[in-house]
């Protein structure tokens, strides 16, 4: 029977599930942030040594959840609050001998409303599988007006050599160069050398991270219209106070996001989002 339990890391409180097999995962109650992931024997996510455990910073590696505001493309603090504040985890797990599952929610509280008057709340589903976990984002509109809101599943993925992996799956894909500002069509495989932060149009079949003999499968709901990739390069890595200065090498993230356009949610209605990883 796959477990859960409430204990602490770094000083702050999070759930674990574990499965039989051996997989596990942890997710903290801050921005329910997923710190850990492990799959087949192997941590699969990056998370940063450096990170500040505060309860108050936001958390370099694992998934953060950016929201309501991608980045800083828009008045609020870069990739919005969800990811600096704490959740509820009310409900129990949900466990079999095949998966477990945990639901953590934020409401709109006077926390949330010194940034942003609208009445929500967010649910993080989290399901995890023999070789495989699901990350679920509800955006329910309590308010009486429409809800606006771009953000991301802001998902670190470990990689032993970042100049060694490569990413299928987006070729042909129109993509936005961040960094050249250059707007084209994603060639493939992609690969990583020096900084890389490109924003594509989401593919209709799934991404593949070729990491050596590892193969990780990248898919994501329709409902986030863009594929987020991004990788620091070392002249970057140097100058954040919290990631190694070789933490660039060991890490690629592949984001489900939304950021040219905002969703639009009407009053009363709900949006749902997802991020699924599993191993090939």
């Amino acid at each position: 029977m796959a477990e859960s339990g409430l204990e602490l890391f770094h000083g702050l409180p999070v759930r674990s599930l574990s499965l039989p097999n051996g997989d596990c995962l942890r997710v903290l109650l801050h921005g329910a942030h997923v710190v850990s992931w492990v799959a087949a024997g192997r941590e699969r996510l990056y998370l940063s040594p450096r990170s500040a455990f505060d309860g108050q910073s936001a958390i370099r590696g694992g998934v953060p959840v950016c929201f309501p505001q991608f980045n800083q493309r828009g008045p609020l603090p870069k990739h919005g609050f969800a990811r600096n504040l704490p959740w509820l985890a009310d409900t129990p797990p949900v466990l079999t001998p095949e998966s477990a599952r945990l639901r953590l929610r934020l409401p709109a509280s006077a926390a949330t409303r010194q940034f942003w008057p609208q009445a929500f709340e967010l649910t993080l589903a989290l399901e995890l599988r023999p070789a495989c976990l699901q990350l679920t984002l509800e955006v329910h509109n309590s308010d009486v007006v429409p809800l606006n809101f771009t953000g991301a599943l802001h998902t670190y993925l470990a990689v032993d050599d970042v100049a060694a992996a490569q990413l299928t799956g987006l070729e042909g894909q129109p993509e936005w160069d961040a960094l050249t500002d250059r707007h084209g069509r994603a060639t493939s495989p992609l690969r990583f050398q020096g900084g890389f932060d490109r924003v594509y149009d989401a593919a209709p079949q799934a991404l593949v991270l070729h990491d050596g003999p590892q193969r990780l499968q990248i898919e994501q709901s329709p409902d986030w219209a863009q594929t987020v990739v991004w990788n620091p390069g070392a002249e970057l890595a140097a100058t954040l106070p919290d990631l190694p200065a070789d933490g660039y090498a060991h890490m690629l993230c592949v984001e489900a996001a939304q950021v040219m356009q905002a969703i639009a949610v009407p009053a009363g209605g709900t949006w749902q989002g997802w991020q699924r990883l599993s191993l090939t």
